[in-house]
């Protein structure tokens, strides 16, 4: 087992979706065993992005955000500002780290974040993400190419809930979403974010097979 090279983290402010996703592809792609590791942060404009294995999807035939289809796993989902992305681009072959070992870091980083303000938030088995009484606050769907991982997990910080409701989130059928805004959290978006990127990296970096 290798440890985790220095983890960077970028902020990149409000961002376009294909942007973002194209970038990440790139830094995949030319990275090599000495690269260090990253996490971009960021919020997207309006957009519902669908995993690449999805071959139907429900979506209000009168809602006029883009529908994208990505590289990810997952099932359909909607990003907009309001909800914090991070990105992790993360070499988990160096690591010796599963992809389900990462997805279960991002989701323990969440449940431990949602823990400091006195909000008990689970996994459900077989839909990766964090609930918190059975609504989801925050997503997760990753990419692995060549050793590497690219995508991340979303927030739902006081995004607006509405368009969620126009389509079967992850894939499923009555489940709603929530937000801190929802659950009455309510602590500034800088330390909620600055939050979550400092227990991704602890937990990531004191990784140990």
């Amino acid at each position: 087992m290798t440890k985790a090279n220095n983890i960077k983290t970028r902020f990149l402010g409000n961002s376009d979706y294909t942007s973002v996703w194209n970038k990440m592809k790139n830094f995949t792609y030319s990275r090599d065993d000495e690269t260090d590791d990253e996490l971009w942060v960021t919020e997207h404009f309006p957009i519902y992005t669908l995993g690449n294995k999805v071959k139907s999807v429900r979506i209000n035939k009168s809602s006029n955000i883009p529908l994208l289809r990505v590289d990810r796993g997952g099932d359909i989902t909607y990003h907009a500002p309001g909800q914090i992305m991070i990105y992790a681009l993360i070499n988990i072959r160096r690591m010796g780290m599963s992809v389900s070992k990462l997805i279960y870091i991002l989701e323990d980083a969440v449940i431990s974040l949602m823990k400091k303000f006195d909000v008990k938030a689970s996994r459900k088995k077989g839909a990766p993400g964090v609930y918190v009484k059975g609504e989801k606050i925050a997503s997760i769907g990753l990419r692995i190419t060549r050793g590497s991982s690219y995508h991340g997990l979303s927030l739902n910080y006081d995004v607006d809930l509405k368009p969620f409701s126009d389509i079967d989130i992850c894939g499923y059928q009555d489940l709603k979403a929530t937000s801190l805004k929802s659950l009455k959290i309510r602590v500034n978006k800088k330390i909620v974010t600055e939050t979550l990127v400092t227990l991704i990296n602890q937990k990531i970096t004191s990784f140990q097979i």
